[in-house]
């Protein structure tokens, strides 16, 4: 890759721990292309969702954040990543072109957030508060810096949850009648083994879904009811938001995204994803209006605490490395 010959077993190796990344419904919808110029990510076109993300801005943020997992892996085989986004003004689905130099060290730090790839799940049942917010919110605003400074992310205080949980309401209400999204949504949750898309182990019952009040409706599972001490979901809700709305911020706000979840993953916290309340402009400006500045928020995550002795779940599946990877 470009001066810095690195062996293809790395690429691959950091490649696949990178699409570990979380994308809307498991879609992931990207590819890779390693060339002599370097590590390139495009768009996949082909797994993009026509009803849940009409204009692909969630796909985009995806794709930021296996961007950023890729740095992430590659910290930890001790190579620095150099990040060129939206190289080709003419190719708006060529997203980025990552290129590599070595590290001097690695450190503990780059091996533990990799391993926070692993460990990290979608949380989608209701959490205890984290303990200890004031000391996580300060590391977690620290890594978003290094990530992107321009990014905003807002803790939302419990006077704007109740309004933030009409506006989730507000969304599946409006989302009632479309029969394409839900078409859609049961394709991706459908019970079949294969390297996509959200497996049972992963949903929620109507009982446990009823207990988080931000939170898409997902197909409901049968089974006992888990967490019964927990109760109502005590979550904390951040705002992802930026300045701007266009593929860059996006693209930005994934990074970002992920660097928030692996950072909470390091400290022992729980996360869930929530983008359902973005993927519809009027519910979108409803949760702008939360927010203490003009901003766009482009996603939404909860971070709590789950209990620590009940059953880790089984990883959700990945697409194969040759679907996603080519050497050019």
């Amino acid at each position: 890759m470009s001066d810095t010959v690195v062996e293809t077993e790395v690429i691959s190796d950091a490649v696949q721990l990178a699409c570990r990344a979380p994308s809307l419904h498991n879609s992931q919808p990207w590819r890779w292309v390693a060339d002599d110029r370097g590590l390139h990510l495009f768009l996949d076109r082909s797994r993009l969702m026509y009803s849940a993300d009409r204009s692909g801005r969630e796909a985009v943020i995806s794709c930021g954040a296996v961007l950023d997992h890729l740095r992430v892996a590659l910290a930890a085989a001790g190579w620095e990543a150099h990040v060129d986004r939206l190289p080709d003004p003419n190719h708006h689905d060529h997203l980025a072109t990552v290129t590599v130099t070595p590290m001097d060290y690695v450190t503990e730090e780059h091996r533990r957030r990799a391993d926070a790839i692993l460990l990290r799940r979608t949380d989608r049942l209701p959490m205890a508060p984290a303990p200890d917010w004031e000391s996580f919110e300060r590391l977690m605003r620290a890594r978003l810096a290094d990530v992107h400074a321009d990014l905003h992310a807002d803790v939302l205080a419990d006077e704007a949850r109740a309004q933030l949980a009409e506006t989730a309401h507000l969304t599946e209400a409006l989302r009632l009648y479309d029969s394409s999204y839900h078409a859609e949504l049961s394709w991706w949750t459908a019970p079949f083994e294969g390297g996509e898309g959200i497996p049972q182990s992963s949903l929620v019952s109507a009982a446990e879904s009823e207990r988080v009040d931000v939170g898409r409706t997902f197909p409901v599972t049968h089974g006992a009811e888990r967490r019964p001490t927990v109760g109502e979901d005590r979550a904390t809700v951040v705002v992802l938001s930026t300045d701007g709305d266009d593929r860059l911020d996006a693209l930005r706000a994934g990074e970002a995204m992920s660097a928030v979840l692996l950072e909470a993953t390091m400290a022992g916290l729980g996360t869930c994803i929530v983008t359902h309340v973005t993927e519809l402009e009027s519910s979108r400006r409803i949760i702008g209006g939360l927010l203490d500045r003009d901003a766009r928020p482009q996603v939404l995550i909860r971070i709590g605490l789950a209990p620590s002795l009940e059953a880790v779940p089984p990883p959700t599946p990945r697409r194969a490395l040759q679907d996603v990877l080519r050497f050019g």
